[in-house]
This record gives C-alpha cells, structure tokens and sequence, in this order.
C-alpha cells in the first residue's frame, strides 16, 4: 500500500472508531478519496488549490452532477480536516473550493483596482509591520508565489541585478521568477526597513518574525493580516486571501494574454491543465471582443 493510500485508511479508520459511520458511507468515501489520487497521483499532502479546482472541473468536464461533485468535494473536506488535525498537511486545499451550480469552478480573484486598494491599505498604515505586509502583498502579487513560499524566503533569495527571485517550491523544487521594477523596489527598502525590525538580532528570513518558532511569519499570520486590511480597503473579507492573491496574478497575466506556459513557469505548476484553470477570464475577455467589434455588431 503506498503512502497516499495509507493516509486513506487512516482516514477512515478515524470516521469508524470517532464518528460510527456506516459502512456504506466509508465505501463512499473510500471511492471518492481514490478517485481523486486517480487524478492528482502525487503527495496529497502537498495539494494546493489549483489542484482542488482543477480536480472539480475534472469531475464536471467528465460527466458527474452537479450533486454528485459537491458530495465529493466534501469528502475532500473532510479528509483534509483529518490532515490537518494529525498535522500530515498545513492546508486545505478544498475549503475554498464552492460546490458546482452550474458550468465549471472556477478561481477567485480580485481586479487590479482591488488589489491595489489593499495594498494602499497596508501601506497608510505607519508602522513596519504593515510595511511588511504591503511589501509581501506585492511580492505575492508580482510573482504569484504560495504563501507557504512567500512566508519563509530566504533573505539571499533575490538576484536584484537580474530582476529574479529564487523560490524553493512544492517537492524542494526550485524556479526562478522574474520581479517587477515596482515589488523589486519595495523589497529592496524592506530590507534596509528590516533591520530596524530586528535591531541587534539577525535572521535568515526575508520576513523574520520576532514571536514564531519557525523564525519567519507563519501563513496564518499573513492570513490574518490580509484579512483586517480587506476591511480597511472596503474589500469584504471573505473575497480576500493569500491563495485569492495567487490566482489573480495568473488570470491578470492570461487576460493580458500571457504566453500559458510561462504562467505555468512562474506558478510551479507540474501539469499545465493545472494552470488553464485561469482560462476563464480570457474566454470572457474573446467573448466580450467578439460582441463589441465584429463586423455585424450594430448592423
């Protein structure tokens, strides 16, 4: 039994002896949680959202109801609750995934305009721990970076002279990402800002954390923080979050139409029907194209 199957088990193990459930519903289970390792055939522990996603259209594009999906889509829930109270996992990947009306799931994103007032929010606030919140927003935004990534770079992770960051990604994988000039800045004063922060002690980390054992800022934190500043924007906070920031990159750079695999490039993607999840906002945009100019428009 690999290791992906054993964490099943253990799973459901855990319904029976905590829950009581029924047979019929562990059966259920059992073939639902296969199915997606059918799909994904790596580290469920390593899922992100993308994956979750990409897994829904999956099922859509393939025939199941909608009813039938979002039973599914639950039992990955719960799954992943499971992984995360036995702490095989720091995330999960389903909890932002909504259960299919009609068509397919599709990421959420923020418009530029959006992303912008929050990271003005960050940025009117005087002190550097909002400082260093609004550098992250953009660095997050500027390379769509994970959170997990973002969180505990490393301060030597920026080759300034070549506009690129070096990002330790998903399997010890690592990628070069080219910064824009603007987040390239903004980092480059939040490193002389930093030393400030930390006065006589020293860290690895690009963003050291004074309190966490880890030493940087734990994605919890930066979750934390990205929600009060969505308040602050006008922005409600259940539309805002760290992975929220990495989807708006990818459908920004394809709405721009992006070449899709340097998307897939810059986002540590390992399959590319991964990242043409963000497709959607580019059929809008030729659909809305096609109304505004073709030729028999108006005649």
């Amino acid at each position: 039994m690999d290791k992906n199957s054993q964490k099943i088990e253990l799973f459901l193990d855990a319904c029976v002896a905590e829950k009581g459930v029924s047979v019929n519903t562990i059966n259920a289970y059992r073939s639902d949680l296969m199915q997606f390792l059918e799909f994904y055939k790596e580290d469920v522990a390593e899922a992100e959202v993308e994956d979750a996603i990409a897994f829904s259209q999956y099922l859509t594009k393939n025939g199941f109801e909608p009813n039938s999906v979002a039973r599914k889509l639950s039992a990955m829930r719960d799954f992943y609750k499971f992984l995360l109270s036995e702490k095989i996992t720091d995330e999960n990947p389903f909890a932002e995934v909504d259960n299919p009306k009609r068509g397919r799931a599709i990421p959420k994103f923020l418009t530029r305009d959006e992303i912008n007032d929050i990271i003005n929010a960050a940025q009117g606030v005087d002190d550097l721990s909002h400082k260093r919140t609004a550098v992250m927003l953009k660095l997050m935004y500027a390379c769509g970076l994970r959170v997990s990534e973002l969180v505990s770079l490393p301060l030597n992770c920026l080759n300034a002279k070549q506009h690129q960051l070096l990002v330790k990604g998903k399997g010890s994988k690592e990628r070069l990402i080219p910064i824009a000039d603007t987040a390239l800045d903004s980092v480059l004063n939040w490193i002389e800002q930093r030393k400030i922060w930390l006065g006589r002690k020293e860290s690895r980390f690009l963003f050291p954390s004074l309190r966490s054992l880890s030493g940087h800022l734990t994605r919890d934190g930066f979750y934390k923080n990205v929600k009060k500043l969505a308040i602050i924007a006008g922005i409600a906070p259940s539309r805002v979050s760290p992975h929220v920031l990495r989807h708006s990159f990818a459908t920004h750079l394809l709405d721009k139409q992006a070449d899709l695999r340097s998307v897939q490039a810059m986002l540590g993607h390992k399959d590319i029907s991964t990242t043409q999840i963000y497709t959607h906002t580019t059929a809008a945009h030729l659909i809305e194209d096609v109304l505004q100019k073709h030729p028999l428009q108006g005649m």
